[in-house]
C-alpha cells in the first residue's frame, strides 16, 4: 500500500485537499494522512468558514469535486438505506453525470481498436453529436452497414485507469479509518467499499449490460407491452456497445404524452406490472428505472434502456419481500419483523424489545390509511431505516429494490395519481406464496435438503478424521465449558458432607452402643497391652467428630 501511496501520490494531495476544503480536515487528520503525505497542516486549520450546508450536502459535494469514480460511488452509495443514515441519502440521490463529451477522434479511435476496421467499413453513417454523455462513456447515434438504426455507446479513453486508482485509493482510505478511528471500525468500510467497487467495475465491462439486456429481452417475449432493445455482438466489446436505437417519448415529458393521446392509466399499470414481474416472479430486475431510462414508443409499448445496474433476487429472498409486503398490508408486526430479520443479517446484541417498538410504532403510522395512499417504497425505506438503526445489514439487491420502487412510484403518481402500487403487488405477492406451499415446490426444498444431507454424511467419516488429526497434533485446542458448573459442584459438596457427617455419627452411635452394652454386662474396661484402646478411641473419635462439625460449617456447605 505504501507502494501505491508514492505511485499515486498526487491524486492522494487532491483527495485530502477537497476533503478539507468541504470540512472534512479532521477525518483527513485522524488517519495519518497528512503525515503520511507530508501535507501543511494549515491546509487543515486555516481554512475559511465553512458555508453552513448540511453533512449530506457537503459530501456530494466533495463526490462532485473527485470526479467519475467518486459520483458514480454515491450513486451506487444512494441505494443502501441500510447502512447510510436518510439526510446523506437525500443528497446522494441528486448526484448526476454531468460531465463533458469526449472528442470524436477519441471516438473513432477506439471503435476501430475494439472492432477491428475502420468506422466507414462498419457504419453507413455515425453522427458525430452526442445523444448522451456520462461519467464511463458516452452515446452516438449510427447505422450500420446492414441498414439497422443503432445506439452506440463508447467508454471514455483511461476511465478504467483512473477509477482502479481511486479505488485503491478508496480502499486505502477505508483501511486507515477502520484501523485508526475506534467510531468507524463497526461500519465495515472495507467491506462496504469493496462492495461498491465490485458494482462500478462491472458497469465498466460492456458485455455484462449486454448480457443483462438480454436476459431482461427473454422475460418479457411474450409480452406485448414491453420493448428490449436488440443487441448486436459483431458490433460490441467491453468498451463498444452496440445496441439497437429506439425512438420515444421519455416518461417525464408528460404534456407529449397526453398532445398523443396516449392513456396514461394503461402506461402506469403495464409499467407496474412490468417491475413486479421482474421482481416477484424471475427475481433479475431493471436497477435505475427512472424516466430518462424508459421510453413510450409510438403503438404505446414501453421500452427500457441502460441496463448497468441491476438487481439480483434469490428465491428466498423474494419469498420475504412477498411475505412483508402481506404482512405491511394487515399491519402485522411480528411478521414485518419476521420478515426483516430474515432479510437482513442481526447482529448478536440486537434489542429485540426495541426493535419490536419501533416497528409497532411504524404500523400505527400506517394505520388507517387506505392501500392505495400508501407508498410501498417508502414504507420499505422506512423499515430499511430501523434496519439501520440496529445495524441489521440488508443486502445489497433488496435495498436496490427499494430504490427502484421509489423511482417507480415517482413515475405513476404522475401518471395515474389513483393507482396504487400496493394493490397491485398484492396478487403477486400472494402468487409467490401459493407456489411455496405448493406439493411440487416442498418437495423440491424437501429432496434439496435431503441431497445435501447425504452429501454431508458422506463426507462426515473424511471430516471426522481431518478434525481428529488437527487435535492430536495440536492444531486445535478445545475448551470445554459446563453451564452453572459452579452450582453443581457446591451442591456435590453438600451431598458429600451430609454423607460423611452421616457415616461418623453412625459410628459414633455404635461406639456408644458397645460402651453401653459393655457397661451393663458389668464387664471391666477392655485393655490392650495394658492401655484402655476404647476410652481413648472414644475420645478419639469424640475430637474427629468435633473436627468434622467445625470444618463442614466453616465451609458453610452442609
Amino acid at each position: 500500500m505504501i507502494g501505491k501511496r508514492i505511485r499515486h501520490l498526487k491524486r492522494y494531495r487532491d483527495v485530502a485537499k477537497v476533503l478539507a476544503r468541504h470540512g472534512f480536515g479532521f477525518f483527513v487528520e485522524e488517519i495519518g494522512l497528512i503525515h503520511m503525505l507530508s501535507l501543511p497542516k494549515r491546509l487543515f486549520t486555516d481554512w475559511e468558514e465553512i458555508d453552513p450546508l448540511s453533512m449530506g450536502e457537503r459530501i456530494r459535494q466533495v463526490l462532485e469535486e473527485l470526479g467519475p469514480t467518486y459520483v458514480k460511488i454515491g450513486q451506487i452509495a444512494s441505494t443502501r438505506a441500510d447502512i447510510i443514515p436518510e439526510e446523506i441519502l437525500s443528497e446522494l440521490v441528486k448526484l448526476q453525470d454531468s460531465v463533458a463529451p469526449f472528442a470524436f477522434e477519441e471516438v473513432r479511435r477506439i471503435i476501430e481498436e475494439e472492432l477491428g476496421a475502420p468506422l466507414e467499413e462498419i457504419f453507413t453513417t455515425f453522427e458525430e453529436t452526442v445523444l448522451a454523455a456520462a461519467s464511463i462513456g458516452q452515446v452516438h447515434r449510427a447505422q450500420l452497414r446492414t441498414g439497422e438504426r443503432v445506439a452506440v455507446k463508447v467508454q471514455r479513453p483511461n476511465i478504467k485507469v483512473l477509477i482502479e486508482t481511486d479505488l485503491e485509493i478508496l480502499l486505502d482510505l477505508a483501511t486507515l479509518a477502520e484501523h485508526r478511528v475506534a467510531r468507524m471500525e463497526r461500519l465495515q468500510l472495507r467491506e462496504v467499499v469493496e462492495e461498491f467497487a465490485k458494482s462500478l467495475r462491472n458497469e465498466l465491462d460492456y458485455t455484462i449490460e449486454a448480457r443483462n439486456a438480454e436476459k431482461i429481452a427473454k422475460q418479457f417475449k411474450t409480452d406485448s407491452t414491453i420493448h428490449i432493445p436488440n443487441i448486436y455482438w459483431d458490433y460490441s466489446t467491453q468498451k463498444v456497445l452496440t445496441m439497437e436505437y429506439v425512438e420515444g417519448v421519455k416518461l417525464n415529458r408528460f404534456e407529449e404524452i397526453d398532445r398523443n393521446g396516449y392513456n396514461r392509466k394503461d402506461i402506469a399499470e403495464h409499467l407496474v406490472k412490468a417491475l413486479f414481474h421482474q421482481v416477484l416472479i424471475e427475481g433479475f430486475f431493471h436497477g435505475d428505472p427512472h424516466p430518462g431510462n424508459i421510453f413510450l414508443l409510438p403503438d404505446g409499448v414501453l421500452s427500457f434502456i441502460d441496463f448497468g445496474m441491476v438487481g439480483r433476487l434469490t428465491q428466498e429472498m423474494k419469498y420475504n419481500f412477498a411475505s412483508m409486503v402481506i404482512a405491511m398490508m394487515r399491519q402485522n408486526t411480528e411478521s414485518m419483523i419476521q420478515a426483516v430479520l430474515k432479510i437482513g443479517i442481526m447482529p448478536e446484541d440486537v434489542n429485540l424489545s426495541l426493535l419490536s417498538k419501533e416497528v409497532d410504532e411504524l404500523r400505527e403510522k400506517y394505520m388507517d390509511v387506505p392501500m392505495s395512499r400508501i407508498s410501498l417504497g417508502g414504507a420499505v425505506g422506512d423499515l430499511l431505516a430501523i434496519a439501520f438503526r440496529h445495524q441489521i445489514r440488508i443486502p445489497a439487491d433488496f435495498t436496490l429494490l427499494a430504490k427502484s420502487l421509489l423511482l417507480l412510484e415517482g413515475i405513476v403518481e404522475k401518471l395515474d395519481p389513483q393507482l396504487s402500487i400496493m394493490d397491485m403487488a398484492k396478487p403477486f405477492g400472494l402468487r409467490l406464496l401459493k407456489e411455496r406451499y405448493q406439493p411440487s415446490t416442498i418437495a423440491g426444498r424437501v429432496w434439496h435438503n435431503i441431497m445435501d444431507y447425504s452429501e454431508l454424511l458422506v463426507d462426515l467419516p473424511k471430516q471426522m478424521k481431518v478434525l481428529m488429526r488437527d487435535v492430536l497434533c495440536g492444531k486445535i485446542h478445545l475448551d470445554v465449558g459446563v453451564p452453572e458448573l459452579d452450582v453443581f459442584l457446591r451442591k456435590l459438596d453438600r451431598i458429600a458432607n451430609q454423607i460423611s457427617f452421616s457415616i461418623v455419627l453412625l459410628s459414633f452411635s455404635i461406639v456408644m452402643m458397645g460402651l453401653i452394652i459393655a457397661s451393663a454386662l458389668g464387664r471391666q474396661p477392655i485393655m490392650l497391652w495394658q492401655i484402655p484402646a476404647i476410652e481413648i478411641g472414644f475420645g478419639a473419635a469424640i475430637l474427629m467428630l468435633i473436627w468434622l462439625f467445625v470444618s463442614i460449617f466453616k465451609s458453610g456447605k452442609f
